[in-house]
């Protein structure tokens, strides 16, 4: 995942995903609309530093606050690269809540059918899913 800059001094910020580890609810090159400091709760997508390289920036799924951070799983379970490898987030490297996504235009989508179903589909919210952090709720 890539970000424009440091520290974020606005409260919305974009960025793109690298990446299969959120795939089916986010794909590699998706632009995300981040909230930089929003209040978050299990189920929701944010974006975070990685525990093990700061300077790397994550997206994953906040399934369970614990008390020495978050546990994040990615939607993809045959991805690696969430809690299941490094353990907790601390929560001073929860960044945001991720509330939207952006699919830029594919090369195969330039017929008129192509772009309308594009239009439909580019811009949606990234809801919590909390069925989705119930069934990948850590043991």
């Amino acid at each position: 995942m890539t970000d424009q800059g440091r520290e974020p001094k606005v409260p919305f910020g974009v960025a793109e995903v690298t990446g299969p580890s959120m795939y089916p609810t986010l794909k590699h090159g998706d632009q995300l609309l981040v909230h930089y400091g929003a209040e978050v709760r299990s189920g929701d997508v944010a974006v975070l530093r990685h525990p093990l390289q700061q300077d790397l920036l994550i997206v994953k799924r906040l399934v369970e606050r614990r008390e020495d951070g978050w546990w994040v799983l990615g939607d993809n379970p045959g991805a690696e690269g969430d809690s299941r490898l490094f353990g907790t987030v601390p929560h001073e490297l929860l960044l945001g809540r991720v509330r939207g996504r952006y699919r830029p235009l594919a090369r195969d989508q330039r017929s008129v059918r192509g772009v309308a179903a594009w239009a439909f589909s580019a811009v949606r919210p990234v809801l919590s899913d909390r069925s989705v952090s119930r069934r990948l709720r850590a043991r």
